[in-house]
């Protein structure tokens, strides 16, 4: 038997003033989409938007469903658009927010699991990683170079 350890690393800010400029400007879009979101349901509204190396950018809110399982989140909503629209672009960042009606999101809210694995599909697909920077309402935001810090044991097509 052997142990194996995994670290990963992210870099805090204080609040989204403290981030560079160019990602200031894509969590604020993350921010203006996230308003837009379909809740009804769970009333926890999240916003992405994507920075794509053609200069575009995609957004994406989480669209919800009586029929819980058909509905999809922000993550995929944006990244299966860039996808789409501009198969060749690769994904330079990612800035996700999320926010409750019921009460204030102050802790950084990450990608769940299946958007982590639509995540780690992108970046093993453009062979280069992807910048997230993730938050809640306010508060801190955290920024991984990869998401090989949010899920270091990926599966992806090697394995098939």
């Amino acid at each position: 038997m052997k142990q194996i350890n995994i670290n990963t690393s992210f870099t805090v800010f204080s609040s989204a003033e403290e981030l560079p400029q160019e990602v200031q400007s894509l969590m604020q879009q993350a921010v203006e989409i996230r308003k837009k979101a379909y809740a009804p349901y769970s009333k926890f509204r999240v916003g992405t938007a994507l920075l794509l190396d053609n200069g575009k950018v995609v957004l994406g809110s989480n669209q919800e469903n009586a029929a819980y399982p058909s509905g999809l989140c922000a993550e995929r909503v944006a990244i299966f658009q860039s996808g789409a629209i501009y198969p060749e672009a690769k994904i330079i960042k990612l800035a996700v927010t999320a926010a409750s009606d019921n009460n204030e999101t102050k802790s950084p809210i990450p990608p769940c699991g299946a958007c982590r694995q639509s995540i780690s599909e992108y970046e093993f697909k453009q062979d280069s990683p992807i910048e997230i920077y993730f938050m809640g309402e306010s508060g801190e935001v955290y920024k991984s170079d990869s998401i090989k810090n949010l899920l270091p044991l990926s599966f992806d097509k090697n394995f098939l």
